[in-house]
């Protein structure tokens, strides 16, 4: 079997124009980027708003793990899947960051058949989007030191200017630093932090911005620290709105791409579930739902993160409505889950599997809460066993949940039939009653007790005295009916990355939360989250380089 890079680039692409062309998108409606990339105009965008929607369906997956499960492999194969049955669909997909693929996970396009191209393309500057992103970002940076050094008419405290500048590459380096030595002609010296580009707000406002008016208002309501008296200082404050909006002005237009089997994708934003919201751009999703019958979209990491905060987050702000949730697993996984070391996943373990059945039931029992049919897409490998596959049918049968056997990343759209048939059915069935966890207004401190006691099965949260002060400031300045985004480590229900399968009886500690009044939500630090990942002892980097015919090669 070749591997994911040799079937990219062995894979006959067509033209942008031609995949356009498949999803009723005229050339004239296309900003190319080459033959096989494209942004979306404007005007072509708002023509599409008396269309009805298509419908709606998130994949997600259980709480990963280092076998790996294949999120979003199974997004772009239950698409390639729908088209082949005669379904009019399109994927929704969020943009890879530097920072994993020169670090631990590498491309981020999908792997084997199941792939989006142009995967380097894609997995590298694609069309700019985050260098627009991260240069806004430390524009505003830029502006409140100038400020400051300008004599400060906003009356900034400098010890609670809360802006961090912001770089898409992992540097622990900068997770704190001072700035501004060497003399008054350097500006005024000050500690600061870095955030990895998926972590800013601004990207966090991109992805959640409905049309450039609703972009500059959101930027210019970001906030950037407090005066001596507790009162808030704006983007807005500081005249920088404007110029932040024109940065960003051709990276809110959605990227047009296109699957290995010819599916119309397109892949905007990028925002990573473990320290930010998850999802892609309600741009996208909005466009997707327009132009096809089905969107099949993806959320970052487990149902618990992405999952949560798409429905609780993407979904609340952008009025949309899933149809179905796919809940993406692996018998290799689940195996991890009940215990097993992955040196020896390959053994047949029944017991494991049932024992790591938890971990799934979980997220399923979670996607249920909200109103949502569920189906368990169950990525298949050589060395699972029927028994093995037989006790995750078992288990899921107990809560009313199908599961399909997924081989697409060897077979391409024929691989994800039966899993596209059953979404089919659940979208034909009209079974959906979305409905968000908590309402706009509980208070804050509630809204987080109810994620961790519904979706994380913790008894409770601890929250601090200072957490405390601040969140009763957030909701005495306005901001009680925003939802929350935790902040929170991706390889466990509970704060602590060792305990795996469904750990119950535990309590989330909220360390800090940080108040995104642009984007729109308020983000809670569970435990010991990094916001400016690290590069690990090897990085992927080190396998990355040019061919001697110039191709990128050691990006999977």
């Amino acid at each position: 079997m070749a591997s994911d890079i040799e079937i990219a680039r062995a894979a006959k692409l067509r033209p942008i124009t031609e995949i356009a062309a498949k999803a009723g998108i005229s050339d004239d409606a296309l900003v190319p980027y080459g033959r096989f990339k494209a942004k979306l105009e404007f005007d072509f965008l708002k023509s599409l708003a008396q269309r009805p929607d298509g419908a709606l369906v998130l994949v997600t997956g259980i709480s990963p793990t280092a076998a790996g499960e294949g999120k979003t492999t199974t997004t772009i194969g239950l698409g390639d899947a729908l088209n082949s049955i005669g379904t009019r669909t399109m994927i929704a997909l969020r943009e890879p960051s530097l920072g994993p693929c020169f670090g631990v996970k590498g491309g981020a396009t999908g792997g084997g058949y199941a792939q989006v191209a142009p995967m380097d393309e894609i997995n590298l500057h694609f069309t700019g989007d985050f260098h627009a992103i991260t240069s806004a970002n430390n524009l505003l940076a830029a502006m409140i030191d100038n400020h400051l050094y300008w004599g400060n008419a906003q009356r900034l405290d400098t010890r609670r200017i809360s802006w961090r500048r912001a770089l898409d590459m992992n540097d622990r380096e900068l997770r704190h630093v001072v700035l501004g030595l060497g003399g008054s002609a350097n500006g005024v010296p000050r500690e600061d932090q870095f955030d990895i580009t998926v972590a800013s707000e601004v990207m966090a406002v991109l992805c959640l911005s409905r049309d450039l008016n609703d972009l500059q208002a959101r930027l210019g309501r970001m906030i950037v620290g407090s005066r001596r008296d507790g009162s808030f200082v704006t983007a807005h404050d500081l005249n920088a709105d404007g110029a932040m909006a024109a940065l960003l002005r051709d990276a809110l237009m959605p990227n047009l791409v296109q699957t290995l089997a010819g599916s119309p994708a397109l892949v905007h934003g990028g925002p990573f579930a473990n320290i930010a919201h998850g999802c892609n751009s309600v741009m996208a999703t909005k466009t997707a739902l327009k132009l096809a019958d089905v969107v099949v979209t993806e959320a970052g990491f487990g149902a618990d993160l992405g999952g949560e905060k798409f429905l609780d987050i993407k979904c609340r702000v952008a009025e949309l409505a899933p149809a179905c949730a796919v809940v993406v697993a692996t018998v290799r996984a689940l195996k991890m889950h009940g215990g097993v070391v992955k040196a020896n996943l390959g053994d047949e373990d029944v017991d494991a599997v049932v024992r790591g059945n938890v971990n799934l039931a979980r997220h399923v029992e979670n996607m249920q809460k909200f109103g949502l049919p569920v189906v368990v897409a169950l990525n298949r490998f050589s060395s699972d066993t029927d028994a093995e596959i037989a006790a995750v049918r078992g288990a899921m049968a107990a809560l009313g949940t199908e599961v399909c056997l997924c081989t697409h990343w060897s077979d391409g759209a024929a691989g994800a039939v039966d899993l596209a048939r059953a979404v089919n059915a659940r979208i034909a069935a009209g079974s959906a009653r979305y409905k968000p966890l908590y309402p706009d207004a509980m208070p804050l401190a509630d809204k987080l007790r109810t994620v961790a006691r519904e979706i994380y099965r913790a008894d409770d949260i601890a929250l601090p005295p200072a957490v405390v002060r601040k969140l009763a400031s957030f909701d005495a300045a306005g901001f009680g009916g925003l939802p929350v985004c935790i902040a929170k480590t991706q390889y466990s229900f509970s704060a602590d990355p060792t305990l795996l399968g469904a750990p119950v009886g535990h309590t989330i500690p909220i360390k800090d939360v940080r108040l995104s009044a642009g984007a729109g939500f308020v983000v809670a630090m569970a435990g010991d989250i990094m916001t400016m990942p690290g590069l690990p002892r090897i990085p992927a980097a080190e396998q990355i380089g040019l061919t001697a015919d110039g191709a990128i090669d050691g990006l999977f």
